[in-house]
C-alpha cells in the first residue's frame, strides 16, 4: 500500500456516479430476471402455501394476527407473509405480481451490496488503513480513512459493481428469485444487506458527524426484520464480528476487542431467540430428518459434500435442478463425500496459512463456511442433499472477494491496456452469467417444463418423477401422471407423495380400494401428512365407515387447521353422525377461513335450521 500514498485533497467521491451505478446494477438484474415474471404458479410447496391457503390474504387485523403466529409449513416468517398479504391486495391471485416482487427486492438487494462493496474494497485498499498493531480508534471510529486517490476511485467502482453482478446474476440465484415460495430468501436477504450497510455507515468516518447510535439501532432493525423474514439471517452477528477483523480492522487489543463484542450482544440475543423460534417452528412442522433415519456421520458427510458442492457450483453452474435428492440410502465412504471433505478441509487449511498476507481469503472463507452451516446437513430437513437457494447469503462473501480480487489487480498495474483486459474479462464473465442464469429463469415458467428439465437431468430421481406427475395431473393428462407416479414408487418406494398423489388418481378412476391402499401407505411413511389423512377419510367416507373416517377428518384438521376443506369434510362427517352442534362449529370455521366458500357457507345454514337456530 505504500506504493499509493495519500492525497489529502482529494474528496469524496460524488454520489452521482455511485448512486447512478447502483441503478445500472438493478437494471440489468431486472433484465436478466425478466423470464421469471413470466411464470405461474408452481405446484411444489406454492399449492399449500398460497393456492389452498386464505389465511395470508389482506392485511387487516384477521390476516396480521395469523401471520405473527403461523408456523406453517415449518417456517415462522411474518415479514414474508406481510409481503404476500401485500402482494394479495395489489394483484389478487396473478401470480405476475408475486413474480414482480420477488425480482424488484432481489434488484434493491444487488445494488445495496453494490453500496457495500464499496466501503468493504475501499477499506482493504485505503492507504490510510490501520494495521493490526495500530492503536485502537474511538468508539464509531473503526474503518476510518483517507479518501483513496483519485486514480482508484473509478476501479474501486466498477469491482463494486463486478461484485455486485457477480452475486446478483449468478445462475445459482434463480431458483429464490424465481420461485414465489422463495420470497424469503430475497426478502431476508435484503434485510441483511441493510442491516450490513447500517452497520458500515455506524463503523465509517462519516459516523463522526451524525447519530452513531441511531445508525446503531438502524442496523438491529434491519436484523430484526431479517430474522422475520426467514431464520437463515442469524448469522449475521458473527458476519459483523469477521468484518471488524478485516477490513474494518477494529481489533487491536483486549479493550478494542472487548468493546466489539459488547456491541455484538444485542445482535447475538435476537439471533438465539431466532434460533429458537426456528427449531420449534421446524418440530412443529414435522420437517426435522430423525437421527434414526440420518445418524451424525451422515449428517457430517452431507455437510461437507454440500460445502463443496456449493463451491463447484458456483465456480461452473452447469446442470443446476429444482433438486438435488438426498440418496437413500445414503453410503458416506462414496467417493464424493470424502473428496468434498479433503477440498473443504485443504481450503481452510490454506486460508489459515495465508492469513497475514492475504487477511481476506480467511475472512471470506469462514463467513462463507458460517452462513452456510444452518443448511448443510446438520439440522437436516427435506429430501434434499443440497438446494440452489442455500447458496443466497453464502454467495454474498465469494462476490466480494471477486470484486476485490479485481480491485487489487488493477491497482497492481496501472497501465491502461492492463485496466482495459480486466474489465472486459470482468464483462464477460457477467454477460456469461446472466446468459445462463435467463436461460435457467425460463425454466421456472411452469411446472411440467422445471420438473420435465430434472427428469432429464436425473431419470433416477423418484421425487422429480413424482412431482412432474403433480403437475400433469393440473394439465389434465392423468394417464401421463399415473405412469409417472407408478415410476416414482418403484425408484424411491418411501415417497409418501408419490403414494398420496397415485391415490388421488386411483380414487378418481373408481379403484376406491387401491386409493385407499396408497393413502394408507402415504402414512405409514408420514403420519403428519395432512391432505393424506384427509383423503383417507374421505374414502371411508364414500363406503359409509364414518366413524373410522372422522377419526382422520380430525386428525387432517388438527395438522392443518386452517383448511377450510378439512374443516368442512369434519363437519360433514360429524353431522352425518348426528352431532350437529359440533358440525356447525366447522362448517363455522371453514366459513371463516375462506370467504365465500358456498359449500361451507350452505352446510352451515342447514346445520342451523335443523339445530332450529
Amino acid at each position: 500500500m505504500s506504493d499509493f500514498p495519500p492525497q489529502p485533497t482529494a474528496h469524496a467521491p460524488p454520489r452521482a456516479p455511485v448512486l447512478g451505478l447502483a441503478l445500472v446494477v438493478v437494471v440489468i438484474t431486472f433484465a436478466v430476471f425478466f423470464p421469471a415474471l413470466q411464470a405461474g404458479f408452481l405446484d411444489w410447496d406454492e399449492e399449500p402455501l398460497l393456492i389452498k391457503n386464505f389465511a395470508y390474504r389482506g392485511l387487516g387485523l384477521t390476516q396480521l394476527r395469523w401471520m405473527l403466529t403461523t408456523t406453517r409449513m415449518g417456517h415462522y416468517m411474518p415479514m414474508t407473509w406481510i409481503s404476500y398479504g401485500w402482494d394479495y391486495a395489489l394483484w389478487g391471485m396473478k401470480p405476475f405480481g408475486y413474480h414482480l416482487t420477488n425480482v424488484l427486492v432481489h434488484g434493491a438487494s444487488a445494488a445495496v451490496l453494490y453500496l457495500i462493496a464499496l466501503r468493504l474494497l475501499a477499506a482493504a485498499l485505503s492507504p490510510s488503513a490501520p494495521s493490526p498493531s495500530a492503536s485502537p480508534p474511538r468508539e464509531g471510529e473503526g474503518g476510518s480513512m483517507l479518501p483513496l486517490p483519485v486514480g482508484q476511485r473509478a476501479g474501486v467502482r466498477g469491482a463494486a459493481m463486478f461484485a455486485a453482478l457477480l452475486w446478483a446474476v449468478h445462475p445459482l440465484r434463480v431458483e429464490s428469485v424465481a420461485w414465489i415460495t422463495e420470497r424469503r430468501d430475497v426478502l431476508s436477504g435484503l434485510f441483511f444487506l441493510l442491516a450490513v450497510l447500517a452497520y458500515l455507515a455506524y463503523c465509517g468516518q462519516e459516523a463522526l458527524s451524525s447519530p452513531r447510535r441511531g445508525l446503531y439501532w438502524l442496523s438491529l432493525g434491519c436484523f430484526a426484520l431479517g430474522l422475520g423474514s426467514k431464520g437463515i439471517v442469524a448469522t449475521l452477528p458473527a458476519v459483523l464480528l469477521l468484518l471488524d477483523v478485516y477490513p474494518l480492522r477494529r481489533i487491536s487489543d483486549r479493550a478494542s476487542a472487548r468493546r466489539v463484542l459488547i456491541e455484538k450482544i444485542p445482535f447475538a440475543v435476537l439471533a438465539l431467540a431466532a434460533v429458537a423460534v426456528g427449531f420449534w417452528a421446524v418440530v412443529r412442522g414435522g420437517g426435522m430428518t430423525p437421527l434414526s433415519q440420518l445418524g451424525w456421520v451422515e449428517r457430517i458427510a452431507i455437510s461437507f459434500y454440500a460445502l463443496g458442492f456449493y463451491l463447484l457450483k458456483t465456480v461452473w453452474p452447469a446442470g443446476l435442478a429444482p433438486l438435488y435428492a438426498l440418496p437413500a440410502p445414503l453410503d458416506p465412504a462414496a467417493w464424493p463425500f470424502p473428496l468434498s471433505a479433503a477440498l473443504i478441509v485443504s481450503i481452510t487449511a490454506a486460508a489459515v496459512a495465508l492469513r497475514r498476507r492475504w487477511p481476506a481469503l480467511l475472512v471470506v472463507w469462514a463467513a462463507y463456511l458460517v452462513m452456510l452451516l444452518p443448511v448443510v446437513g446438520l439440522a437436516h430437513n427435506g429430501y434434499q442433499i443440497a438446494a440452489d437457494r442455500y447458496t443466497y447469503l453464502p454467495a454474498l462473501s465469494l462476490a466480494l472477494l471477486a470484486g476485490g480480487i479485481v480491485a487489487s489487480a488493477g491497482r497492481a498495474r496501472a497501465t491502461g491496456r492492463f485496466r482495459i483486459v480486466t474489465a472486459v474479462l470482468a464483462a464477460l464473465v457477467i454477460a456469461s452469467l446472466g446468459a445462463a442464469a435467463w436461460t435457467q429463469a425460463r425454466l421456472w415458467h411452469d411446472g411440467v417444463t422445471l420438473w420435465g428439465h430434472a427428469v432429464t437431468l436425473d431419470p433416477a430421481s423418484g421425487i422429480a418423477h413424482a412431482n412432474l406427475g403433480g403437475e400433469l395431473i393440473h394439465k389434465g393428462r392423468t394417464v401421463e401422471a399415473t405412469l409417472e407416479f407408478e415410476k416414482a414408487i418403484v425408484l424411491r418406494p418411501n415417497y409418501p407423495e408419490a403414494h398420496l398423489r397415485l391415490g388421488v388418481l386411483r380414487a378418481q378412476g373408481g379403484d376406491v380400494a387401491a386409493a385407499d391402499a396408497e393413502f394408507r401407505r402415504a402414512l405409514e411413511l408420514r403420519p403428519g401428512l395432512a391432505v393424506a389423512q384427509n383423503n383417507l377419510g374421505v374414502s371411508l367416507a364414500r363406503v359409509g365407515r364414518l366413524a373410522e373416517a372422522l377419526g382422520h377428518f380430525e386428525r387432517a384438521a388438527s395438522l392443518d387447521p386452517d383448511s377450510a376443506d378439512f374443516r368442512n369434510n369434519l363437519g360433514l362427517a360429524l353431522a352425518q353422525l348426528g352431532r350437529l352442534a359440533e358440525a356447525e362449529a366447522q362448517f363455522e370455521a371453514a366459513a371463516r377461513l375462506r370467504p365465500g366458500f358456498s359449500e361451507a357457507e350452505g352446510n352451515l345454514a342447514r346445520a342451523r335450521q335443523l339445530l332450529g337456530k
